[in-house]
């Protein structure tokens, strides 16, 4: 029984394609390369303009390959809910997007099963963390503020009905 090979890379959302990096890494273990980049494509395209971890595991006596995607970067998915380029250079003087409640809570759920949050709460903490580098506020306030104010229970009513 040969072991699995596993291709780890960073892939834009549905646009993966058979050159590098993926056709160099797959082609050498006999798979269907344009089967292998269907499959990804399908999986990721809901992750349009974001880069996201994939990974392919391929049997290389069978030829047999499964696909699984992880979840772009916390910052791929504040940017892609503010649909700016980037994060700010300068994130102390310059901001380029504000989060509403609703939008950050959004990003906490896709997130939480990757962070070490036990909470949707804590979830929504760790991302306010990513906000104040990126130069983002939230509510048009600072993202430390928006954290005191749900330590405080200032948005709990608004964490229950999303764990719910």
């Amino acid at each position: 029984m040969a072991e699995k090979k596993v291709v780890e890379l960073l892939v834009s959302g549905g646009q993966a394609t058979a050159g590098p990096p993926l056709g160099p890494a797959l082609g050498p273990l006999g798979v269907n390369v344009m089967a292998v980049v269907n499959k990804i494509n399908e999986l990721t395209k809901d992750y349009a303009g974001m880069k996201v971890p994939v990974k392919v595991s391929v049997d290389p006596e069978t030829k047999q390959f499964e696909v699984n995607v992880g979840t772009p970067t916390t910052s791929a998915l504040i940017v892609s809910e503010l649909k700016i380029e980037k994060g700010s250079g300068t994130p102390n003087k310059q901001k380029v997007g504000n989060l509403s409640l609703e939008q950050l809570v959004r990003i906490a759920k896709i997130k939480r099963p990757e962070l070490l949050s036990k909470t949707l709460k804590s979830a929504a903490k760790e991302i306010l963390g990513t906000c104040v580098s990126m130069g983002v506020t939230v509510e048009g306030k600072d993202p430390r503020e928006v954290m005191r104010e749900i330590d405080e229970g200032k948005y709990d009513q608004i964490f229950a009905a999303s764990e719910a």
